[in-house]
């Protein structure tokens, strides 16, 4: 190691005083090694001295303080501190390394990259990453604060005093770097920061791969990856697969409260990342699911949460395991053929001290004011999606759990709030864009490129927008206009369907039409039709509990409202519980009711979900054309007045009725009065198999049907040159398929 100074450097008593408050902005240009002398700051130090060429060097106090300074030999290039303190009455030794004799670990094209919000693999520049650097093993680590008058360090190995350890600013980047040989993996960290006013404040690392346990809430040194991928298979398959023309059907899961670990009372922990591996993977393929969607896993504050609310964006929660025990759940999930989907929350943060809100003492991630920063419904705050490297934090982010975890899915939560900047503001409450304008565009400028970015980089990844307005194509092409989804939740759809059969069956003429609009406009978005955590929280009552009538009603409505569902043209989403008839709302203190799989009609509502997911995988005309109106046709959409509602679903090459096309009939009766003789148009005439009925005794239903069969016979009807003659059961679906 040479010299990083041609010149001996003056200490002033400025240096010095900078120096030991820990408050130096450069403090590489005082402490290390200057032409032929040494500088080490150790507070409470005895005596410091510096071991080189086999010989111990002692070091003087500068100005009565913790500096120490002393001179090296000629010709020596490698060297070690040794500091001595007193501590219980002992003499205590420790020997490290210098941290301030190494030449920065980020290069100038990266700091570059940053600060034009185009660093595609930001993750591995800042943070804290183990390496080995300048011959010696330590811990490089790096910020972004660029309004911080001084930055440093702080952890397990200085006692967590941050006059200890002060890092350097590099250059008018903002970013604040300093190698720490020994630090090593597990290790906990935070970065202290000085202000511009002066004051002092302690904050988790953005970019730490990893947490202490909630409600602690330090950082912690990542393990390198040590998990060895077997999902090469599925990957390769995924980057074949066209979703939009496949089968898609998607179990969403809390994996805290799903199913916990102890006697089966209820009264057990949560579970790990390897225990959920042992056991969710198969219960979801077995369930015939496709997908699982995880809600939040990047660490947040609060346990009994959803997870919404994200204080570390590329640290899997600690709550369940470490990183790769994480991957192994992954990876679990990939080798039973299922996709997994994880919810991304770039829209807010909460306002936690210790975390993202004015981390260097400013509005850094957020804007400063309220009418743009300020998120009136969370109590949260809201990204500067205008500012280069905080757009970059996010854009690498959504890259990051691709790329790092093997996620096949990112949905993003509350796209609709990013979008417009008077979202939930009343008039005098937010600012209009420079054309005047609600839009904001910013926010549309980063969707756009985050879509833009995984589309164009990750073969066969998605990106899914839960968005609940009218925004026009948000699930098309950018260079179409488009936001750039990949599938669109389709909030209206669930907002109608579950109002409809939440009605006394009574009363469903009357609101015929909220199942019949949805088809108005089914086809404007790539739609997946979610009945999702939200509708079972707040008072809204479990699926069941949303259902009219006895308990028998309840039932077989929500067997009804399954199968309409699956058959409707869109993918679809159930929110755990859901398919056995959970009875409670959901609670983040216990698991799911799992009890009630005891009772012959629980256990029967899961069979027929599994046997639903079953069917339609097996079902070309239920998802081969999803997003073209030539995939649907109403049978009959008017027969308010007995609740009847019927349609085609179409699959394979379009044709005419050609046996080429794979075609499905659903015809949903949703009064608890049946009908005999009713008679429906059908595309073809011979035998129809009834591949479903909700209403069979063994899904716990009267039974009532066609024993498997119709006929069409040559009589025109529904505009159709055949028709049958059906059985409609009460309050049941069919699903007929030409034989």
């Amino acid at each position: 190691m040479t010299d990083r100074a041609a010149t001996p450097e003056a200490l002033g008593p400025r240096d010095v005083e900078l120096i030991v408050s820990g408050r130096h902005a450069d403090p590489h240009r005082i402490l290390g090694r200057h032409d032929g002398r040494v500088r080490a700051y150790r507070p409470g130090a005895q005596a410091v001295s510096a071991i080189a060429g086999g010989a111990r060097h002692p070091l003087a106090r500068v100005r009565g303080t913790d500096l120490w300074e002393g001179p090296l030999p000629d010709g020596v290039d490698d060297y070690r501190f040794e500091a001595r303190y007193r501590r219980d009455g002992e003499d205590v030794s420790y020997v490290f390394d210098d941290p301030y004799r190494s030449w920065p670990t980020i290069g100038e094209l990266d700091l570059h990259l940053f600060g034009e919000g185009r660093h595609r693999r930001l993750w591995e520049v800042l943070g804290a990453h183990l390496r080995v650097h300048d011959g010696m093993a330590g811990v490089a680590f790096a910020v972004w604060a660029p309004n911080a008058r001084a930055v440093r360090v702080v952890g397990d190995w200085n006692f967590w005093d941050g006059r200890v350890h002060p890092m350097r600013t590099l250059g008018g980047s903002g970013v604040w770097e300093l190698f720490i040989p020994g630090v090593g993996a597990g290790a906990r960290y935070k970065y202290e920061l000085v202000t511009s006013t002066g004051q002092l404040i302690l904050k988790a690392d953005p970019f730490a791969r990893a947490a202490e346990l909630p409600p602690a809430t330090a950082s912690v040194v990542a393990e390198p990856s040590r998990h060895d991928w077997e999902d090469d298979g599925w990957l390769r398959e995924r980057a074949q697969t066209d979703l939009l023309a496949s089968p898609l059907s998607i179990y969403e899961v809390h994996l805290g409260s799903w199913r916990h670990v102890g006697d089966g009372s209820g009264a057990g922990r949560p579970p790990t990342y390897l225990e959920l591996a042992e056991s969710l993977p198969e219960y979801v393929a077995e369930m015939g699911f496709t997908h699982v969607e995880l809600m939040p896993v990047a660490e947040h504050p609060f346990s009994g949460s959803w997870g919404y609310q994200v204080s570390g964006y590329y640290a899997p929660t600690s709550r369940y395991g470490t990183p790769d025990e994480f991957r192994a759940l992954v990876d679990a999930f990939h080798a039973r053929g299922i996709g997994v989907i994880v919810d991304w929350v770039p829209a807010h943060f909460p306002r936690d001290a210790w975390a993202l809100a004015r981390f260097d003492g400013t509005a850094l991630y957020e804007h400063e004011d309220p009418r743009r920063g300020s998120h009136p419904d969370w109590g949260t705050l809201v990204f500067n999606f205008g500012r280069n490297e905080v757009r970059n934090f996010l854009v690498a982010n959504a890259l990051y759990w691709i790329e790092e975890f093997h996620i096949d899915a990112l949905r993003v939560d509350a796209v609709a709030s990013m979008l417009y900047l008077d979202y939930s503001r009343k008039e005098g409450e937010w600012l209009p864009n420079k054309f005047g304008g609600r839009e904001n565009l910013e926010a549309v400028s980063f969707l756009r490129e985050v879509n833009e970015v995984v589309f164009g980089s990750q073969p066969g990844a998605t990106v899914i927008a839960e968005e609940s307005t009218s925004w026009p194509a948000v699930s098309r092409p950018t260079y179409l206009g488009g936001l750039g989804f990949g599938f669109k939740w389709n909030m209206g759809w669930m907002h109608d369907t579950l109002n409809y059969f939440s009605q006394d069956p009574l009363y469903r003429r009357y609101h015929h039409g909220e199942l019949t609009f949805g088809l108005l406009y089914a086809w404007s978005e790539n739609f997946i039709l979610p009945l999702s955590h939200d509708e079972v929280v707040h008072q809204k009552n479990s699926m069941l509990n949303k259902m009219p009538g006895d308990r028998w009603q309840q039932l077989a409505n929500l067997r009804a409202l399954y199968a309409w569902m699956w058959a409707h043209p869109g993918k679809q989403l159930l929110f755990m519980g859901g398919e056995f008839g959970q009875e409670h709302e959901w609670n983040h203190d216990s698991e799911l009711d799992w009890w009630t799989l005891d009772w012959d009609d629980h256990r029967r509502l899961s069979e027929m979900v599994r046997t639903l997911n079953w069917l339609y995988r097996e079902q070309p005309a239920l998802w081969e054309r999803d997003f073209t109106s030539d995939g649907f046709g109403w049978i009959d959409a008017g027969d308010a007045d007995q609740s009847v509602l019927s349609f085609l679903r179409r699959g394979g090459e379009p044709g005419s009725d050609d046996e080429g096309e794979a075609v499905l009939a659903c015809v949903a009766n949703l009064t608890p009065v049946p009908h005999v003789g009713y008679r429906i148009g059908l595309p073809r005439p011979g035998r129809w198999k009834e591949l479903l009925n909700t209403d069979g005794h063994e899904w716990g239903g009267t039974g009532a049907g066609n024993a498997g069969e119709v006929w069409a016979e040559e009589e025109p009807w529904h505009g159709q040159d055949w028709s049958a003659s059906l059985i409609l059961p009460p309050l049941g679906v069919l699903w007929f398929v030409p034989d």
